[in-house]
């Protein structure tokens, strides 16, 4: 196994390690996000919704970005 093998092969297991730590993290967000949500039902702010909003796009396009390097 040649040396651009060997390191290709540890990049891409600290990649997948990385990946996971992320989604692990990027979970509990979005859980939070869920929460909020719940909690603030009765409040009819724009701002807070629109808040709320932007954190779970921001949260989705972390997971379809991490989802797409993986991709073949």
């Amino acid at each position: 196994m040649e040396s651009s093998d060997v390191n290709s092969n540890i990049s891409t297991t600290a990649f997948l390690r990385l990946r996971h730590d992320i989604k692990n993290q990027l979970s509990n967000i979005q859980l939070a996000i869920a929460g909020l949500k719940f909690e603030c039902q009765a409040d009819t702010s724009e701002d807070l919704a629109l808040y709320i909003s932007s954190l779970e796009q921001s949260a989705k396009a972390i997971d379809l970005m991490l989802n797409d390097f993986t991709k073949p």
